[in-house]
């Protein structure tokens, strides 16, 4: 994203770190995809002070990330900063703004100590969901895999002029990106393959295109997304595409090693409360049982605390 909005005349700022801040500073960053390779050259920091008060401040980092740069994050959010959330699984701010009995509700599973609603502020962010797959192949290179898509939402529902601002930006740089008044739903529907596909890609070590089609563990995510669906039917979400096609869709990526696997491989922290235990605790708010994602988060947290990333 960074990228390809730099090389369409948006003035970006990459907030990174360590070898791949190195490699961006020193060579630009590349993108490669489809056998071709363009390099962008935004301005990069490690230090958001240099950077100044932002228009949009796009987290990208994974969800257990976020609270360790509050801090850090400051200097960037003036009183009219948007900030954008990427992460996948429930968001911190999911009940903002959501009309009914649970509106304003906090999710101890992803902001245990309400920072986040604090120290961003529910009413600042616009909801992402990101459907391009993308792998780090060196400090600097991304491998764009598959996937164009950034859809938008404000939590409310409103189409605001700061989401269709932002989403023209990305729209001329090259992507697609929907403005949706309901972004919960395009939300479930990404984590409905999430909450099954990582995790049993953490436990099994198999690629999206064997989980899928594998008979034992197609059958478990299956079980998994039909806990989920209940869940989020009970909050009202509509599920507007079918689980078959969904699972086909993720069989359709290919050999593709998940976030979390890829995270699991690194030695980094995976997303495992955004991902399973925010819907383990929906399903508790609401009176749903989930005894399949609830096995399954046991061993997943299991195999990331011996490898020392949870």
């Amino acid at each position: 994203m960074g990228a390809l909005l730099s090389l369409s005349g948006v003035d970006v700022t990459l907030v990174a770190r360590g070898p791949h801040l190195q490699a961006m500073r020193k060579n630009g960053l590349k993108i490669i995809a489809g056998g071709e390779a363009k390099t962008a050259y935004p301005k990069c920091t490690d230090n958001p002070v240099e950077a100044g008060r932002q228009d949009y401040v796009i987290i990208t980092l994974k969800a257990p990330s976020v609270p360790k740069v509050l801090d850090a994050m400051q200097p960037l959010l003036g009183e009219r900063t948007s900030v954008v959330t990427t992460a996948n699984g429930i968001p911190w701010w999911y009940f903002y703004g959501l009309k009914g009995h649970w509106e304003n509700h906090r999710l101890k599973s992803v902001d245990p100590d309400n920072r986040q609603w604090e120290e961003i502020g529910p009413e600042r962010v616009i909801g992402c969901v990101v459907y391009p797959a993308c792998e780090i192949s060196e400090p600097g290179v991304i491998r764009h895999i598959e996937g164009n898509r950034f859809t938008l939402g404000e939590p409310g529902g409103e189409k605001s002029e700061r989401c269709i601002q932002l989403s023209k930006a990305l729209i001329s740089a090259g992507f697609k990106s929907p403005v949706r008044s309901e972004i919960r739903n395009e939300i479930w529907v990404k984590l409905w393959g999430n909450l099954c596909f990582n995790p049993i890609s953490v436990l099994t070590h198999a690629t999206l295109d064997v989980i899928a089609t594998e008979p034992g563990t197609r059958a478990m995510a299956k079980s998994m997304m039909l806990e989920a669906q209940a869940i989020g039917e009970k909050l009202g979400v509509r599920f507007g595409v079918d689980m078959e096609r969904r699972i086909e869709g993720a069989a359709a990526v290919g050999a593709h090693k998940t976030s979390m696997l890829q995270d699991l491989e690194a030695g980094r922290t995976m997303e495992i409360d955004a991902m399973l235990g925010a819907v383990k605790e929906l399903g508790e708010l609401v009176g749903v049982a989930t005894p399949v994602i609830d096995l399954v988060l046991a061993l997943v947290r299991q195999r990331a605390r011996v490898a020392g990333c949870y």
